[in-house]
């Protein structure tokens, strides 16, 4: 597969540039059919590859086998969303044969049909932690065996808390599924926040060399993002994620009423990654979130249904463009590498995922626009709306330029030895995927937020 080693920019302007010598030949001119309903005219040289398309918000481009593919994302009207239990929303992940559907909406673990028809065999493995199994565990359960008999469910209650995303708190769930004798046709089910889903789904990737599972994501952060696209692992001391799988589900379902049970620190933090799709690839998106921040922080129904269900909407498409992260799915990391360095060098579970990429996003705006390629009223924006949402904005005094700077470099974006890190450049929407940038632009970022 062709990919771009060291740059990737994604625009939602009428032109698009993305420099690639994916080329060798002078110039040729290529016509593809977009969506069925669009098209884009592609022109390539050996210098660069320039898209030109019109009318659309949101363009998503990645290279295979020598081609471009593009698709639009659209900003959906938030009176369409529906905020009863009677009919899920549904969001497809694209993946041909291994496609599968995000469901979203209220009281969906009172509905036994949407889970049971994406159990193919008679067993059932339920990860979950012994915060969130007193509140939903007996729930799961009779949703997968109610008027099925013949389906028998096991669980495993695992520690809650990023700390316990090890190789040893792994070999829980392994341990349980071998002495339950489960078989290759069983399926686990993750039940619970991001940890819960990335542990479970790598389990299930691994176990007997892969069986099926589901996702049911109880935080606002797993059922915004990482419930959505397959990526499944573990932490190492030196490394946040360096150990996992892209494996995906059979479903996800999104009960958005287990929110109703989320701590306040918890929802904020999932907010970060709902802003984060807004900065990246959805203007209008972010737009909405600015004039709609206190609905979100005070829990209004149709303003999380409308955030859950753009969010995932964002990612899927991304997925089912670039599923494992050849380049454009990279962007969904705005934020994370410094993020992961501050989880990482401060202690796994002393903040939350969050809140951390919440401040990686402030350091790479900062960053973003020491480079020049952004003007001072997104920095402005990114903060207030930071502010807003009751997220940090700083790191932790204790973090310094050589802790960054030596977590860094172990990221999962580093290639032959340089840094790629995702910035925003031009208008409000667009970002770059990069390891094109001036050194000294990053040296000044991590000096300006560390006191050593």
């Amino acid at each position: 597969m062709a990919t771009l080693p060291n740059s990737l920019c994604l625009s939602p302007a009428s032109d698009l540039i993305v420099k690639s010598p994916l080329f060798k030949s002078s110039s040729v001119g290529c016509f593809f059919p977009i969506c069925s309903r669009s098209s884009v005219h592609l022109r390539c040289s050996s210098t660069g590859v320039e898209f030109n398309r019109n009318g659309f918000s949101g363009l998503s481009s990645r290279s295979s086998r020598g081609k471009i593919f593009a698709s639009s994302a659209q900003i959906m009207d938030q009176s369409a969303i529906k905020t009863d239990s009677s009919a899920p929303t549904i969001v497809e992940v694209d993946l041909g044969d291994r496609s599968y559907p995000i469901y979203i909406g209220s009281g969906l673990l009172d509905q036994p049909e949407i889970l049971q028809r994406h159990v193919h065999g008679k067993r059932v493995l339920i990860v979950t932690n012994d915060t969130v199994a007193p509140l939903y565990l007996d729930k799961v359960t009779e949703a997968l065996t109610i008027g099925n008999p013949n389906v028998s469910v096991e669980s495993v209650v695992l520690p809650d808390g990023e700390k316990y995303k090890d190789m040893d708190t792994l070999m829980k769930v392994f341990d349980k599924a071998i002495e339950s004798r489960l078989d290759r046709r069983c399926t686990f089910v993750a039940l619970g926040g991001g940890v819960i889903g990335d542990m479970c789904g790598y389990a299930a990737a691994s176990f007997l060399r892969g069986v099926n599972f589901i996702q049911i994501p109880t935080t606002v952060m797993a059922q915004v993002d990482s419930s959505v696209g397959g990526k499944t692992g573990i932490n190492h001391r030196l490394g946040k994620n360096l150990i996992g799988a892209f494996y995906q589900p059979q479903c996800v379902v999104v009960d958005t009423d287990t929110l109703n049970t989320l701590p306040d620190r918890e929802l904020a933090s999932g907010f970060a990654e709902v802003i984060k799709y807004g900065l990246i690839r959805d203007a209008e998106f972010f737009e909405w979130q600015e004039k709609n921040m206190p609905s979100l922080m005070a829990r209004d129904p149709a303003a999380l249904a409308y955030a859950i269900k753009r969010s995932c909407e964002n990612k899927a498409e991304v997925v089912s463009l670039d599923e494992k992260e050849s380049g454009l799915r990279a962007t969904l990391n705005l934020g994370h590498t410094f993020g992961h360095a501050i989880e990482t060098g401060f202690g796994y579970g002393q903040w939350l995922h969050g809140e951390a990429v919440a401040v990686g996003t402030v350091m790479a705006v900062n960053m973003s626009y020491r480079l020049g390629w952004i003007d001072d009223t997104i920095v402005s924006r990114v903060l207030a709306i930071l502010k807003q949402a009751k997220l940090p904005t700083a790191p932790p005094e204790s973090m310094t330029v050589e802790m960054f700077k030596s977590i860094m470099a172990v990221d999962k974006k580093v290639a032959d030895g340089l840094l790629r890190l995702i910035l925003l450049k031009g208008p409000l929407g667009n970002c770059v995927f990069t390891g094109d940038y001036d050194r000294k632009a990053l040296d000044e970022t991590l000096r300006s937020f560390c006191k050593s």
